[in-house]
């Protein structure tokens, strides 16, 4: 069992490793760079990668590293990669590991969240359900066209990021959203390293005064890894891919995007909008755990954010009649 549990973990870390190695184009230029020595020595793990004259090389793990991605990458984004999302409505349980992950893996504070999971109830005759809620990275963003500075910008492969040494922090990408999924840096997270070369891509907190939010994990994708929330969901809840190649997965399971959307009656978030998110979400038919064991062990502050959900008022008085 132990066994089985350490090769879902690598499949979650190195799910896209080959695609993105031959996606990178070259060894030398590429998404990782062959150095010709390592300090420990061969590892034993062949890794293929496709050199400069198009052919397909068989290189030691231990003799690769990462290529030092600079301010023209981090803006143009991965050759051939279209990055797409989906979350399945009928396995969360609101364990919050997709949270706590992203904000380890972003130096974030504990009040900033750039994932963030909701209760959601449509009325008081229908049943509540959770519902994940990153950054969309819409093919139509609302937030780029209303920036002022050119600070948020979209890539070729999808991906919605925010390049903080441009943001003057007046908000209007933050009001042009109509998902608020983005949030204002008011003070640094002093316990971060900020010496550290700086990268749209990287995880790191927004500076005091500057807009950030989700980023769909680039640095961890040139890497071949599943972002923090899908490596860290303990249900499988969140699938990543690629929509051109027609393929996602949670690192233990993986599908076609195409058959999976059809197959689950697929949607996107406020579709009607015209913002065309590239995250979608399958209904919460069949629920594989009562909504109400999201609840269990949560602290009160966050507790408080489900109060006025028609489920949780229901439930608050047929406790307080007893």
């Amino acid at each position: 069992m132990e066994n089985n549990k350490k090769d879902d973990n690598n499949s979650r870390r190195n799910f896209l490793k080959l695609g993105l190695l031959a996606g990178a184009g070259t060894v030398a230029t590429g998404a990782l760079i062959v150095t010709g020595k390592s300090a420990s020595g061969e590892s034993g793990e062949k890794i293929k990668v496709l050199t400069t004259t198009g052919e397909v090389m068989e290189v030691d793990k231990n003799f690769l590293t990462q290529a030092p991605v600079g301010r023209k990458e981090s803006h143009l984004g991965i050759p051939g990669r279209k990055f797409v999302m989906v979350i399945d409505l009928a396995r969360c349980k609101n364990a919050r590991k997709c949270v706590t992950e992203c904000q380890k893996g972003h130096n974030l504070p504990k009040e900033t969240e750039f994932m963030k999971v909701y209760l959601m109830q449509d009325s008081e005759k229908t049943a509540p359900y959770w519902f994940p809620k990153p950054c969309y990275h819409c093919d139509n963003p609302q937030c780029v066209s209303v920036c002022p500075v050119g600070a948020t910008y979209k890539r070729s492969d999808g991906i919605v990021l925010i390049d903080n040494e441009r943001c003057i922090g007046c908000k209007f990408c933050m009001t042009g959203c109509p998902y608020s999924t983005r949030v204002f840096a008011w003070k640094p997270d002093e316990a971060f390293d900020i010496d550290q070369p700086y990268s749209p891509e990287k995880s790191v907190p927004g500076v005091e005064g500057t807009v950030s939010k989700c980023d769909f994990c680039p640095d961890l994708a040139r890497e071949g890894k599943l972002p923090y929330c899908a490596q860290a969901c303990p249900m499988g809840v969140i699938y990543f891919g690629d929509i051109d190649e027609d393929v996602v997965t949670n690192g233990t399971e993986t599908f076609k995007f195409s058959e999976l959307i059809r197959d689950r009656s697929g949607y996107r978030y406020l579709d009607n909008l015209g913002t065309r998110p590239n995250v979608y979400y399958l209904p919460p038919v069949d629920r594989q755990f009562p909504v109400e064991r999201g609840l269990d062990g949560l602290d009160e502050e966050t507790l408080k954010r489900f109060e006025n959900t028609p489920y949780v008022k229901n439930a608050k008085i047929s406790k307080e009649a007893k």
